[in-house]
């Protein structure tokens, strides 16, 4: 389990990619400075288990199912990526409870740039739309983020493939970053098209699962 806080950045060195699953090579400092193997690392979002330290870094083994249900099947040698060691009971919760278990992707619709922040607006699957509310939380590349904006729950307002209301748009939703998340996480260097994890909050789908069940 995570808080979203991320503590270092690292770089994939290598990924040995094989039919059904891939050993990702990351190099780091902070997040093996007492890791062991078995332990779990948030990799951007995504839990992954040490497979071997090496002085410089880490290996873990990625099944192929996650590789084609997360960004980072697209991610490559050289790329930068998020990284959070597991959090210990009675550490301070600066983000928010993260299991690092990745619902589904987003792709970036706009980057709005100010003085000093950003606004990012991102598309979302209805399904998951409906687990995002405005000031709360969500998950982005491991990262703990406050909602900003959400799109209107039919729908109306959301945005299509040719940038404009449509029969195939997808609702969205919207982060700001200040100077300290732009600098500190891989969020800084999104652009549009990009795809991100995204792992709503746990007491959303928790609520939404009750739901299901009224009757």
């Amino acid at each position: 389990m995570f808080t979203g806080i991320i503590e270092e950045l690292g770089r994939i060195s290598s990924i040995e990619r094989h039919d059904t699953d891939a050993r990702l090579t990351v190099r780091a400092t902070l997040s093996v400075s007492d890791a062991r193997i078995g332990d779990s690392i948030s990799v951007d979002g995504v839990c992954l288990t040490v497979a071997e330290l090496l002085d410089d870094g880490f290996t873990a083994d990625v099944m192929g199912e996650t590789l084609r249900a997360s960004a980072l099947g697209d991610r490559a040698e050289g790329d930068a990526v998020n990284l959070e060691r597991a959090m210990r009971l009675g550490d301070r919760l600066g983000g928010h409870i993260v299991q690092g278990h990745i619902d589904t992707t987003s792709q970036v619709l706009e980057v709005e740039r100010f003085d000093a922040w950003r606004r990012i607006r991102f598309a979302i699957d209805p399904a998951h739309a409906r687990l995002l509310v405005d000031k709360g939380s969500v998950a982005v590349s491991g990262v703990s983020l406050t909602v900003s904006a959400v799109s209107a729950v039919n729908g109306v307002d959301a945005v299509g493939s040719g940038g404009s209301p449509g029969a195939d748009a997808l609702p969205w939703f919207e982060v700001s970053l200040i100077p300290e998340t732009l600098a500190a996480t891989t969020l800084g260097d999104l652009g549009v098209g990009d795809r991100v994890n995204v792992e709503t909050d746990i007491l959303a789908r928790h609520v939404a699962r009750l739901a299901s069940f009224a009757g």
